[in-house]
């Protein structure tokens, strides 16, 4: 017995120098790490923090463009998409409040609480209406409340894999109240604090990069590590997850867009693999998420669905899908009546 413990406490004491060691190796890297590029855009003061704003294309008669990200995505990522119409129409791409170069505040991370924040910064940033809005994953949720608040800034939307209102019911996710939901933050918290510790940056440029992106350009992938160099990125995806059931449920209300025009854009290409390890028919969740998507584009007498042989990311950050997305925003203007 005596010898079983003494093996213990020396497997115990290797454990806890390795620990030490990673930790050490994080802050290390925290403090005389490469320093951040900088941002390609500007910093904003919003009340008492700052959000980046990257503006590009010249102010005309047309709507502007405005894209608002997935949860934890930085602007960087809509790459293709500002590239392909940068040459047409003004396009704005920001980062909300503790995502990318924007800094974190302490405002609660509800979606109208985001949607007049995006207001005051195009405000005052000198934008404004109408507005094209487009939003990717979580931001689909960010947008419609937007349009909710400022329903006569708004020209149209386009849903890019965006999050289905009903997305919860629908496919059977775990209700805010369940101990899965809550397990999930502390999992997000438990990750912050390594990325305090820089312990993910650490690892991501160990054994990542974590935040690459097919098909978008060296120089943007580039910049993913940035945003892993302290804990504030997974902090703002936990507190954004906080408030997902709300979210979805106050972009549900909308019962109908009028004749407001919506382009629905799902993607096709799914993780068959992991799906079925997770015991989903991957053939029936691609179904699913088509059926739903097309009562999304539905709630629109000018809605529609458009199909992308994509995944949730791939999308928008291949060159040849943000085309197809770019094409049909162009098309828009023209049937809008701005030349």
């Amino acid at each position: 017995m005596k010898i079983i413990l003494k093996v213990l406490k020396r497997i115990g004491q290797v454990i806890g120098v390795l620990i030490l060691i990673i930790i050490v190796a994080g802050l290390s890297l925290r403090i005389f790490g490469p320093d951040p590029h900088e941002p390609k855009g500007k910093l904003v003061t919003i009340d008492d923090f700052k959000l980046h704003i990257h503006a590009d294309g010249k102010r005309n008669h047309k709507p502007t463009l405005v894209i608002e990200g997935g949860a934890g995505v930085a602007t960087e990522n809509y790459y293709w998409l500002n590239e392909g119409l940068k040459d047409t129409m003004r396009v704005i791409r920001y980062d909300r409040a503790g995502i990318g170069y924007s800094e974190a505040s302490d405002t609660p991370r509800d979606p109208e609480t985001i949607a007049r924040e995006l207001h005051t910064l195009l405000e005052k940033t000198g934008e404004s209406g109408p507005y094209i809005l487009v939003g990717h994953s979580l931001g689909g949720p960010y947008i419609s409340v937007f349009s909710q608040l400022y329903p006569d800034e708004v020209a149209g939307m386009f849903f890019l894999d965006a999050t289905h209102p009903k997305r919860v019911e629908k496919m059977k996710l775990p209700e805010k109240s369940s101990l899965k939901f809550k397990s999930i933050i502390w999992m997000y918290d438990a990750l912050a604090i390594l990325g305090d510790l820089g312990i993910v940056s650490l690892y991501d440029r160990t054994f990542g990069p974590i935040l690459k992106m097919e098909g978008l350009p060296d120089e943007i992938n580039d910049r993913m590590p940035d945003f892993l160099m302290n804990g504030k990125l997974i902090q703002t995806a936990s507190r954004e997850m906080e408030y997902y059931h709300e979210t979805l449920q106050r972009a549900g209300e909308v019962k109908s867009y009028g004749a407001l025009p919506i382009r629905v854009f799902t993607a096709i290409e799914m993780d068959n693999e992991a799906y079925r390890k997770a015991g989903i028919d991957p053939d029936k969740r691609l179904q699913k998420t088509i059926q739903m998507n097309e009562k999304l584009a539905n709630l629109s007498t000018n809605g529609r669905q458009i199909l992308i042989d994509g995944n949730h990311n791939s999308i928008y950050t291949k060159k040849e899908n943000a085309a197809i997305i770019n094409k049909e925003i162009i098309q828009l203007l023209g049937e809008l009546g701005y030349e």
